[in-house]
């Protein structure tokens, strides 16, 4: 009798198997039949929101189903994540992520997910350089002057962050650490209510990604000391960056970028990626992105592996440099 079970045994996963690739081309025509939504894992208004909200018509267009966004920020985007790695691997739940993403495993202690292993990588969506900005009641107008204006009140000075571990506190972190300035850090829930407290004159300054802070600083509410790019974006020429300022390897610069939960089948990734490629080639999304200092991007999922994996790696070295505590 062993030999017709082991036979039964072997036909059975091998029939499963050519099933479900048969049916995989059919999942990726069919898909989607219903509304999607976008986590957004921080509050509206920030960075991360204003560029998911850029793509989305583009992606409901050319997918034909509703692309809604859903704001659920908290705990440094740890909160929103989680809700994005432990959704149905089916491409009706999908995360778009800043650089918090690959920034919180050299921060924090535990997290809730695997920051590669609990996702399928879209794309990456979009790269934007930090900036370095005031309310306008601080006298100061570049950097030089900051660090000299620090000094002279140690432990005074503000700076809002949209949580602990982000790359805005990173940024500053890594200014007050090579400049040893004693810099107080006010923690939010994203970078809209951080970014909002500032403008409103509660905190001094923030070192945040371009989009969130470009609108205020032309209409005269911030001041941009500096960028963190490795060049001067075209949203503030007139800006230097943070090299230019003195700061060698000073390069601070967010990957905005987009996930499914581990699983997704690969077909309906593509489909996604496919989409999302399109709403960044429309010239006007095009332009709305680079006048917020953003560069559309859209690689492949593979590229955005590779970039996940290696951008945590360069963070982990970037918080020990900075003798970041974990949390």
């Amino acid at each position: 009798m062993p030999g017709p079970y082991r036979s039964t045994a072997a036909v059975v996963p091998a029939a499963a198997i050519a099933l479900a690739a048969a049916c995989l081309p059919v999942l990726a025509q069919d898909y989607p039949v219903k509304p999607i939504r976008m986590v957004v894992p921080f509050a509206p208004g920030g960075n991360t929101d204003i560029i998911a909200r850029a793509i989305a018509p583009g992606m409901a267009q050319d997918l034909g189903q509703p692309v809604i966004i859903e704001n659920r920020g908290g705990a440094g985007s740890t909160l929103g994540t989680a809700i994005g790695a432990k959704a149905p691997s089916d491409g009706y739940t999908l995360l778009m992520v800043s650089s918090a993403h690959v920034i919180n495993p050299a921060v924090r202690k535990s997290l809730p997910y695997d920051s590669v292993k609990d996702f399928a990588p879209v794309t990456l969506v979009a790269d934007v350089p930090n900036a370095l900005a005031v309310h306008p009641s601080v006298p100061v107008k570049d950097v030089r002057g900051l660090i000299a204006f620090a000094r002279k009140r140690p432990g005074d000075l503000t700076y809002a962050t949209p949580g602990a571990g982000t790359s805005s506190h990173l940024a500053v972190e890594m200014l007050a650490a090579a400049e040893k300035l004693n810099l107080v850090q006010i923690p939010y829930k994203g970078v809209g209510p951080a970014t909002a407290d500032v403008v409103g004159g509660h905190v001094h300054m923030i070192f945040s990604s371009m989009p969130a802070l470009i609108e205020h600083v032309r209409a005269g509410r911030l001041r941009m000391l500096a960028q963190a790019g490795l060049k001067r974006t075209s949203a503030a020429p007139d800006v230097p960056t943070m090299i230019e300022a003195g700061y060698k390897d000073f390069y601070v610069s967010s990957g905005f970028g987009m996930f499914a939960p581990a699983g997704t089948p690969r077909p309906i990734i593509d489909r996604v990626n496919a989409s999302v490629r399109r709403a960044l080639a429309d010239p006007g999304v095009r332009k709305q992105l680079a006048s917020q200092g953003a560069e559309p991007v859209g690689n492949s999922p593979d590229e955005y592996d590779r970039y996940n994996r290696s951008e945590i790696e360069r963070w982990a070295a970037v918080a020990r440099q900075a003798n970041v505590p974990m949390e």
